[in-house]
């Protein structure tokens, strides 16, 4: 198969690891390019964000994955545009680069809705970037006030979470279990009067759970100190303030953005008919209608499930429909018939803080909450990190945390990260979201 088969996966997430998995086991050669060289486990994301994992606790390196399989080429290069009629895509670099089959599995973005002052002024958590961002952020907001008290009236203890979706809730919870155990111990001295403030326009949170759910969500948050606002939308972003639908406004340095996401920029670009979200609709295969050796994978395409709805923007539907994907093209390269894509349904989970979480179970929504649900989160995430030093590693640190109430990875990584324009006559810098530099275990 490798002298005659090529397979170009764009995007080193779950759906395209996985499709790269499924083809090595055949020795089929594959070339995987994604912008950076590892692999992120995006669900924990707002973990690194609150300091009780560190970054290389969720990523690992792309070529570690592939290591012992000699059929994958990894090449650390984004793609500035795709030719889905060639199979070809052109990278970062300058070069083209050509398959047998195409596989578009580039991920998500954040999507601001066109919010004014939202790009500019908040801070996303889609990557271990922005993850390592905001805890830049948080960290510096802290150490500010410790020195500058007056910085309160400014609302620099004021942290905003936009969205109400597994993102916004998980962050809103480990924030406010931070500030509420962490926080007092290392910054003693000083009184941190911190709020969090957690806004959707939707009329309940998790709105993929059940209304049991929904209600078990909003009450533990609320009891951590979490401020609700429900039904709002955020109509401004500024570098000091959030201005609200309702016309309320709350001051604030720290803003969180978790109400949505898009496929990322080059899938728009790629001239594929685009659905719902701007994501590319697949057939049944998940092929492209009219482009049969190109698929779409992921958080880029609209994948429908049993009942014709589109299955929602999940890792388990992106890694499913990843091996899913590398096996039809190997049917289609022994002469079969490639199969619809049958999604195995194992339910929906979403932490909101010590002993508290949510979980919907199987295709029939087995539903538990409170403890037994925060073991079983636990216990599920860990066995789907990549790596056996990951799981061992995510445990310790799970363990410490609940233990200790402490955090060992509290630190600022990226100082760039905190840099905030308070507002004084003297200081006229704008908050500075650059890159930061992410440490990736080997």
């Amino acid at each position: 198969m490798s002298d005659t088969t090529t397979v170009l996966i764009v995007g080193g997430g779950f759906a395209g690891v996985a499709c790269a998995q499924e083809l090595a086991k055949q020795d089929v050669d594959v070339i995987l390019l994604d912008q950076n060289n590892y692999h992120q486990f995006q669900p924990m994301l707002y973990q690194v964000a609150t300091a009780q994992l560190a970054a290389y606790d969720i990523a690992r390196p792309l070529r570690g994955i592939f290591r012992h399989n000699k059929t994958v080429e990894v090449r650390h290069t984004g793609v500035t545009s795709i030719d889905p009629d060639a199979r070809a895509v052109t990278t970062a670099l300058g070069s083209k680069i050509t398959g047998d089959y195409l596989v578009l599995a580039p991920g998500a973005q954040a999507n601001f809705f066109g919010t004014p002052g939202a790009a500019e002024h908040s801070l996303p958590l889609y990557s271990v970037n922005d993850a390592e961002r905001l805890r830049g952020r948080i960290l510096e907001v802290l150490d500010a006030t410790t020195e500058r008290p007056e910085l309160i009236e400014k609302g620099a203890l004021n942290f905003v979470i936009v969205g109400g979706g597994p993102t916004g809730v998980e962050t809103a919870g480990a924030l406010a279990e931070a500030l509420r155990d962490v926080v007092p111990e290392r910054y003693q001295s000083l009184a941190l009067p911190a709020q969090v403030h957690l806004v959707d326009h939707g009329d309940v949170l998790l709105a993929p759970f059940s209304d049991k759910a929904h209600a078990y969500a909003a009450k533990r948050l609320e009891d951590d100190g979490v401020t609700l606002h429900m039904g709002v939308g955020v109509k401004e972003v500024s570098p000091d303030r959030v201005m609200l639908s309702d016309g309320d406004t709350i001051m604030t340095h720290t803003v969180v953005w978790g109400g949505g996401e898009k496929p990322a920029d080059v899938i728009g670009a790629a001239e594929l008919p685009q659905g719902h979200g701007g994501r590319i609709d697949v057939e049944p295969d998940l092929t492209v209608a009219d482009y049969p050796q190109v698929y779409v994978l992921g958080d880029a395409a609209n994948i429908a499930g049993a009942d014709g709805k589109t299955l929602p923007q999940l890792g388990s539907v992106a890694q499913q429909s990843g091996a899913w994907a590398a096996r039809n093209i190997l049917d289609e390269i022994a002469g079969k018939p490639r199969k619809p894509f049958h999604y195995k349904d194992k339910g929906i989970m979403a932490m909101i803080g010590r002993n508290a979480a949510v979980a919907e179970m199987g295709a029939h929504r087995h539903e538990v909450d409170g403890p037994v649900a925060f073991a079983a989160w636990l216990g599920v995430h860990a066995m789907l990190l990549s790596g056996v030093r990951n799981k061992i590693d995510a445990f310790i640190a799970w363990g410490w945390d609940y233990f200790s109430k402490n955090r060992a990875t509290a630190m600022v990584s990226a100082p760039d990260a905190g840099r905030i324009d308070w507002g004084d006559d003297d200081e006229g810098e704008q908050p500075q979201f650059d890159p930061a530099p992410v440490q990736i275990r080997v």
